[in-house]
């Protein structure tokens, strides 16, 4: 739904309220948070390269970091979340 995605705080990466995506395709440089950890608004949880530009992802909002499902190096589009929060 384009009603539940924003930008602006995810520098640069779409966001569905607990749903962290790639902006665009392109490659997972490094997670900085684990399963299970708690995370602050706007804290770093993602680096993305796309397009030969680094994204620094930002949690959305506080919560609790409920799965991760890619690993540093991996190829990631734009349709399955990277991170699933608990906010």
């Amino acid at each position: 739904n384009a009603d539940d995605t924003t930008n602006s705080s995810a520098g640069g990466a779409a966001l569905a309220k607990d749903k962290i995506f790639a902006p665009m395709p392109g490659k997972v440089v490094k997670i900085l948070v684990a399963e299970g950890d708690e995370v602050e608004a706007k804290q770093p949880i993602v680096i993305v390269e796309a397009m030969k530009m680094e994204n620094q992802v930002n949690s959305p909002a506080a919560g609790k970091v409920k799965k991760i499902n890619f690993k540093d190096g991996d190829q990631v589009g734009t349709d399955i979340p990277i991170i699933e929060l608990d906010i």
